[in-house]
């Protein structure tokens, strides 16, 4: 079996995307007359920019700035690290993913895979596992820790950084968390985020094993 450990590092869209916001578009979903209210009043620079944030955690106007996976066979094998251009990131994570028999992740299900599907669509880069399904309630083609750790208790969101220190591992978030990537950008670590992103993989590797009793 062809296992891909993955995480990914994703980024708000550009700046300019607030003059958007402000039009309303990020505005809740539900009846055009609530959606309206919303809309009509402008919004401070403060919350624009905190609105623009937060379309990093959706693949519809966020954008992914790095993959980090680890494939085995081999056993042992490091984890490497995807950059560039979006879409070149996307084309390439689709070559490495053509004989992957199962995606292992960290709340990959809910963020990670669905946000790399929607970013492929977007950027017209077809996927070589387009009938991937995220059927829930199974540990088959997609094994999320989070999910599986919880036997899927929809409600309960377990940070990897926990799950992390109840099995006694080292944690990844050494000075670097998924709330700080964004800040690290603009300031121009890059080799920080991605050493970031491979330690995350490493321990989902590990949580993995360590949950299907490898290790």
């Amino acid at each position: 079996m062809v296992k891909l450990f993955l995480d990914i590092e994703t980024l708000p869209a550009e700046e300019s995307f607030k003059a958007e916001i402000q039009k309303g578009i990020l505005a809740p979903r539900g009846p055009k007359k609530k959606a309206a209210k919303v809309a009509a009043a402008p919004a401070t620079p403060k919350e624009l920019e905190e609105q623009l944030r937060q379309t990093a955690l959706s693949g519809d106007f966020g954008r992914i700035l790095c993959i980090g996976y680890c494939k085995e066979p081999p056993a042992g094998s490091s984890a490497e690290i995807l950059q560039g251009g979006e879409r070149e990131i996307l084309e390439k994570f689709w070559v490495i993913a053509r004989d992957v028999d199962l995606f292992i992740g960290h709340n990959v299900m809910e963020f990670d895979l669905r946000f790399i599907y929607k970013r492929s669509i977007i950027h017209k880069v077809r996927p070589t596992k387009n009938d991937l399904s995220f059927a829930r309630y199974r540990s088959q083609p997609i094994y999320d820790i989070m999910r599986e750790w919880e036997k899927w208790d929809v409600q309960t969101y377990t940070s990897l950084d926990r799950m992390a220190k109840v099995l006694g591992l080292e944690t990844s978030k050494k000075g670097l968390s998924g709330d700080k990537v964004y800040d690290a950008f603009l300031a121009g670590k890059l080799n920080e985020i991605y050493e970031y992103c491979k330690a995350d993989v490493e321990l989902t590797r590990q949580i993995y094993k360590r949950m299907n009793f490898e290790i």
